[in-house]
């Protein structure tokens, strides 16, 4: 009724033709995803907000919901200030006809024109205070009035004669008049209003284009929403509102293409350009035409306004704000949101001080396009999960509609007002941050869950184990855990030292199934991950339920992973006779926030209580990872390295990590190139990569004899760190005094097991080996590692195979216990793979 003929007048037939096909092009594939969404299951209050956040999270739907409420208050005001402006146009003295110096009946300035959308806001407050149910009946009184205005309007094309309507245009005079002729049909008139034609609009002042006169046609359209935004107040939503709102998108659309034809044929530009009102001045019956601009300008105000207050009340009842939405969960005794209807008349009336509906036409329709953006968005994504659940009974939709009307929005956001989608967008972004960060976690379902659980299983079938290279290896850990508060900085240590790759934290729980209830791992399951997420470390947790811990240790290597993702790196504690310490109270995540340990782990175990494994069965473990091909690491008073101190400290100089690549245990067979040798390179390296160490050094150990050429094999030690990009300060080491005592102390039975070496994986292996060490020996090659200064932030020492005699494992254990006894931090390392690449 308003804004049409300013339409067809600016943009000619064939544009407005193609800005309708645009807009309800857009509009058609939103409606489609709002069908497809409302009927997959039971809808609340809240219209868009609510599908939008049940379907993407409560960060989507919290900042969607925001700008939905913005969208509707700013489409509230447009349409009281069209009201205003079609109240001011009725009772203007038609020119000519004056009397005295005044030609209007009521007052027209900007503070007049303010007033009255203020009084006609509260119209619009008083029957969205009294309850929807009573628009609700209004709005069928309402359509009947608008389709017999509409029918008059449509023979009025017909029935009236030629005739001239006087304009008054505003000037800086004062004003002039023109005269705008309605012709009745005439295809010179239709030829002359084929092309577009843009003037300067004469309420604001501003010259027209095709995108500003899009955004001011486009919000005729936006009464898509008008039926789910009410989806709280209606009996069967998810019957209605596809029905319903597909009827008026198809119905809407033949109308404004019919009168845009008819337009174009019977008025000639000044009129359409001139005067928004001159549909009153071409009717059989004007009085009627004014009811119904009356009629649907009320309607629509009170729509958007009522349409505000529930999606306000439905983001305060969602406490996805905390306190700042408190006070629009209050409703009457009848269910009505009181106070989200008040909060949103006062927004409305903010918007009002505008001044002009051309003024606010852009904004409101980029917020809109933004919401119908995010309907489609939340649609699509719901489609591309593939979720089970997901099955609506309303099948006229695919994805590509959904991408479709994604891109049709954005591009007509950008095409209004680039700065105003730009704007939208970052205050989106923001919303979008400070929900992710701050609003409590929600029941709903998160899509992106489903979403990244689709992508993850595609991926991972794409992972083929067969085409590993040792070029893109990379470290995958298990660490087994007893109990947490003794491993905190253990769990920690291991983050840094897993560069990217998978990372497990195991735990074998002590019971039989046949004899329990029900499965006890899924209560702790909870502790777990909620451990995980204190310490910020990213790892995945694996529970499991055996007889020993041995076999429940097999049972994750074996099981632990999925497809390439399996771990190949064992990371134990190591087993002594030390009291463990509550590092979990300790640590940073729990003391800096001043927290309790609200985690369900037991406490620590006494010194005086039996440990749960033995040696012998330790060292099985150490033994079966060894035969899975799986790399070893055991991690001895990593506990007491504290790496914030370690690693922050100005003073110099910088901490460093001691790597001793070389089989203490066996000096006769020291080679610093086999595999494990690498292998334990390829960790210190790996530990000085990640972040926290970087500003760490890497100091190699060559262990030399007299006579020996030290200079020549520091040469080719420095060539092989060279090859590997292993930047690290070699330092030579005489061990002649170690050695002599290894020599000294060694007595092998002729034809022993010992004189059999056994060569696997490139490894060097003497299974019987414990036998020809003795405790003075590895005392003071424990304490040449111990000389050596400064003390480093930790060790990285080279862990000999356990020897193939079983009963052996006790003292292959104390000689281990002997070797990194009062070492500090340190991690003894055997590895399997080869790991370490000198090709692109």
């Amino acid at each position: 009724f308003l804004r049409l003929g300013f339409v067809v007048g600016h943009a000619g037939l064939y544009q407005a033709l193609a800005m309708f096909a645009v807009a309800y092009f857009i509009i058609g594939m939103t409606v489609l995803s709002v069908c497809a969404i409302a009927t997959n299951g039971a809808l609340d209050a809240g219209g868009a907000y609510y599908m939008i956040s049940r379907a993407l999270g409560p960060e989507f739907g919290g900042s969607i919901g925001i700008m939905f409420f913005l969208a509707n208050v700013c489409g509230s005001a447009l349409y009281v200030l069209g009201l205003v402006e079609a109240v001011v146009d009725s009772f203007e003295i038609p020119p000519g006809q004056e009397t005295g110096s005044g030609v209007h009946v009521l007052p027209q300035s900007y503070w007049y024109e303010l007033l009255y959308g203020t009084v006609l806001l509260g119209l619009c407050l008083l029957v969205c205070l009294v309850g929807a149910s009573i628009y609700a009946k209004a709005t069928f009184l309402i359509f009947l009035i608008v389709a017999a205005v509409l029918g008059t309007i449509i023979v009025s094309f017909f029935a009236t004669r030629p005739l001239k309507v006087p304009i008054r245009l505003p000037n800086a005079n004062g004003s002039e008049t023109d005269n705008g002729v309605f012709t009745g049909f005439s295809l010179e008139t239709l030829r002359d209003n084929l092309g577009g034609r843009y003037q300067v609009d004469y309420t604001t002042g501003q010259m027209m284009s095709f995108s500003s006169v899009f955004a001011v046609m486009f919000n005729g359209c936006t009464g898509i929403m008008a039926g789910s935004n009410m989806s709280g107040d209606l009996k069967r939503p998810s019957y209605s509102i596809p029905r319903g709102t597909i009827s008026a998108v198809l119905f809407t659309y033949l109308v404004y293409n019919l009168l845009a034809f008819l337009m174009c044929a019977t008025c000639n530009r000044i009129l359409l350009q001139k005067d928004y009102g001159f549909l009153r001045d071409i009717s059989i019956f004007p009085p009627l035409v004014t009811v119904g601009i009356y009629a649907a300008t009320l309607s629509a105000a009170m729509s958007n306004l009522i349409g505000a207050s529930r999606i306000l009340y439905a983001l305060a009842r969602d406490d996805l704000f905390g306190r700042a939405l408190a006070l629009a969960k209050k409703t009457s005794a009848s269910g009505n949101p009181v106070m989200a209807v008040i909060l949103s008349w006062l927004m409305v009336q903010v918007v009002l001080f505008s001044g002009k509906l051309n003024t606010i036409a852009s904004v409101v329709t980029i917020f809109f396009l933004l919401v119908y953006a995010t309907v489609n968005l939340a649609c699509l994504a719901l489609e591309w999960a593939s979720a089970p659940n997901f099955r609506p009974t309303f099948r006229y939709f695919t994805w590509h509609t959904c991408l479709l009307g994604i891109a049709g929005c954005c591009v007509m956001m950008f095409l209004i007002s680039p700065v105003s989608a730009s704007a939208s967008l970052g205050f989106l972004l923001l919303l979008l941050l400070a929900l992710h960060y701050l609003s409590p976690s929600s029941t709903w379902g998160y899509i992106s869950q489903a979403l990244i659980f689709h992508q993850v299983r595609k991926y991972l079938l794409m992972l083929d184990v067969r085409k590993d290279h040792v070029k893109f290896w990379r470290p995958q850990m298990l660490l087994m855990v007893q109990n947490p508060r003794g491993s905190a900085r253990l769990i920690d240590f291991v983050n840094d030292l897993k560069k990217s790759g998978l990372y497990v934290l195991g735990h074998v729980e002590l019971q039989d199934l046949d004899m329990l209830p029900s499965d006890p791992l899924q209560p702790q399951q909870d502790s777990w991950l909620s451990l995980v997420d204190k310490l910020n470390v990213k790892a995945f947790v694996s529970l499991t339920l055996a007889p020993s811990v041995r076999h429940g240790v097999r049972q994750l290597l074996f099981t632990s992973g999925l497809g390439g993702m399996r771990p190949n790196t064992l990371v134990l504690g190591f087993y002594d006779d030390e009291a463990p310490q509550d590092g979990l109270a300790r640590h940073p995540a729990f003391t800096s926030a001043r927290e309790e340990v609200p985690l369900g782990f037991p406490p620590l175990r006494a010194p005086s209580t039996p440990k749960l494994l033995s040696p012998r069965e330790y060292v099985g473990i150490v033994a079966d990872a060894l035969k899975m091909l799986r790399n070893v690491l055991l991690a001895r008073q990593l506990e007491s390295l504290d790496k914030a101190w370690e690693l922050r400290r100005a003073a110099s100089p910088p901490p460093t990590i001691h790597v001793w690549p070389v089989n203490l245990l066996r000096p006769d067979s020291a080679r610093y190139a086999d595999t494990c040798s690498l292998f334990l390179l390829q960790m210190a390296c790996v530990l000085n990569m990640a972040r926290a160490w970087r500003r760490a050094r890497l100091r190699l150990f060559l262990c030399v004899e007299a006579g020996a050429m030290p200079h020549a094999q520091e040469e080719k030690l420095h060539q092989l760190l060279k090859d590997l990009r292993i930047q690290a300060q070699i330092q030579l080491v005489p061990w002649d005094a170690i050695t002599h005592l290894h020599w000294q102390t060694s007595q092998r039975p002729p034809g022993g097991p010992a004189e059999e070496e056994e060569e696997e994986e490139g490894v060097v292996n003497f299974p019987t080996n414990t036998t020809q060490v003795s405790d003075e020996y590895v005392c003071a090659a424990n304490k040449l590692v111990l000389e050596q200064s400064p003390a480093p932030a930790v060790r990285f020492l080279y862990l000999p195979r356990p020897p193939a005699d079983t009963s052996l494992y006790p003292l292959y254990l104390h000689q281990l216990e002997l070797l990194t006894r009062g070492l500090g931090p340190t991690v003894l390392v055997h590895g399997v793979s080869a790991v370490t690449s000198t090709q692109l």
